[in-house]
């Protein structure tokens, strides 16, 4: 690969010159910034599922007659469809590619949503939430893949800004949720205010075609995964097309600079292995502790805000909204501008501190009596969002990300969905529970969740952000 700064043409002779070169060349083409608007669209149909489903589980319930254990069982069959399709999400990504498995998954986001919307009785609504975990974690192994590998290392639109940018993603798709459900209360007929939660999780089949077709006509195959496989010719030619660099392909090596080969299966047994097995302790640690705390309060949002306010709908729907977009996004974006300075993990031992102070501060205060201790809990509601957007909710999936070389990311992204959503699988179950028996003392036990996750990064010292990963597979 020649020296100079700005080529006319770059030469590429093997799969470690096409890594080398997404990591430090300045050129970016449209089509590349697309592709990774696109990779996060599976990430926006997560979170809007899960904000929109969240303010009809009062009427859910009543209409299918469910006591508490079955609200629990319907919420998190969608965690525990993702459970199974992290882990084959993540098989496949590294075993036939990125490309295809991300065309496919987004039917099962089309059907689950439809199949919900019209759900008869309780067990079609359980599959149809399941389908959907099916296809959200399929699509997350994917989905990080492409963010980290159509991006260069250092400088502005890094590949740890990229990664942190599935957080804000997250954030907008629940503030949209939220708007959506604000629309639908005030043009819906008063009798058709039963049925938000029909119309809401419906709606999530519209974004989910368009995001089908956008792929299909912009996305391309990893360039750094064609060339693994050996494929120089379709790896040069995205690089060119699609990244915008200049490259041509060169004399090959006899012996060309592959990764070690592994078997996709089995490559899940390297993650414990050698260098990775304190790095997948530490991402695996932050998968489950973040996910627990923010499920617990991301979609029991509209339940504390009831309970602790004790206001109408409306004012639970606004609030809610608030909360998110004010604190929870602007954290989220504030992570992707600080990453790359900063680095994660400090990022998130700040936001663990901040989510700390605000759960031992709802348990401490309990149910407010007044206004002044109201507006107290939601100060501290808003500090555990916008830690959770600054901190964990970003840099754990930066740590799940670019703790693992591309050759086995697709397993080491798969395994870290795999833990985050046995652990949001638990929290949505526990929730409903804890809040029957605990009430606003609950808080006490979600307040574990970030003090292990900061004792987690004292005790293990990494930083992916920055540290070019991929060089490990040459």
């Amino acid at each position: 690969m020649t020296d100079c700064a700005e080529p006319r043409s770059y030469t590429v002779h093997n799969a470690a010159d096409v890594s080398r070169l997404i990591n430090t060349s300045a050129r970016a083409s449209s089509n590349a910034r697309i592709i990774v608007a696109i990779a996060l669209g599976g990430i926006f149909l997560d979170a809007y599922d899960l904000g929109a489903l969240a303010f009809g589980v009062k009427d859910i319930t009543q209409q299918f007659a469910l006591s508490a254990t079955q609200v629990g069982i319907v919420v998190s069959a969608i965690t525990f469809g993702a459970i199974i399709g992290a882990l084959l999400g993540g098989y496949l990504t590294d075993k036939i590619g990125r490309y295809r498995v991300f065309m496919a998954d987004m039917f099962f986001f089309v059907f689950a949503a439809i199949l919900g919307a019209l759900a008869p009785n309780v067990e079609v609504l359980t599959i149809s939430r399941f389908i959907m975990g099916l296809g959200i974690g399929i699509d997350l192994p994917v989905a990080m893949a492409f963010l980290a590998e159509f991006s260069r290392l250092k400088g502005r639109g890094n590949k740890a800004a990229k990664v942190a940018m599935w957080c804000p993603t997250w954030y907008a798709a629940i503030s949209l949720a939220y708007l959506l459900v604000l629309a639908l209360y005030s043009f819906l007929p008063e009798s058709q205010s039963p049925y938000l939660w029909r119309y809401i999780v419906g709606f999530g089949a519209l974004p989910a075609l368009v995001i089908l077709m956008i792929r299909k006509k912009y996305m391309t195959e990893s360039p750094i995964w064609a060339a693994q496989q050996g494929d120089l010719p379709t790896a040069v030619t995205i690089l060119t097309t699609t990244y915008g660099i200049p490259a041509t392909l060169g004399e090959t090596p006899a012996q060309p600079v592959l990764p070690t080969a592994r078997r996709p299966w089995t490559a899940y047994l390297a993650l414990f292995q050698g260098r990775y097995r304190k790095r997948t302790l530490l991402s695996s640690t932050l998968s489950f502790v973040s996910p627990f705390a923010y499920a617990a309060i991301a979609f029991g949002l509209p339940i504390i805000i009831s309970t602790l306010f004790a206001q109408s709908l409306l004012t639970t729907i606004l609030v809610s909204l608030a909360l998110n977009f004010f604190f929870a996004l602007s954290g989220g974006l504030l992570a992707v501008r600080w990453v790359a300075t900063f680095g994660a993990r400090p990022l998130a031992i700040a936001g663990y501190g901040c989510q700390i102070v605000a759960l031992v501060g709802l348990a401490w205060l309990g149910k407010p009596h007044d206004t002044l201790h109201a507006s107290y809990c939601f100060g501290l509601l808003a500090l555990f969002l916008f830690g959770q957007g600054v901190g964990p909710g970003a840099q754990s999936m930066v740590y799940a990300s670019l703790s693992y070389p591309a050759s086995i990311r697709g397993v080491g992204v798969g395994l870290n969905q795999t833990v985050t959503r046995v652990s949001s699988t638990l929290a949505l179950f526990v929730f409903p529970i804890l809040t029957l028996n605990l009430g606003t003392q609950l808080f006490w036990v979600i307040a574990c969740a970030p003090i292990i996750g900061l004792l987690a990064l004292v005790a293990i010292v990494w930083e992916p952000a920055g540290y070019d990963v991929d060089a490990e597979d040459y």
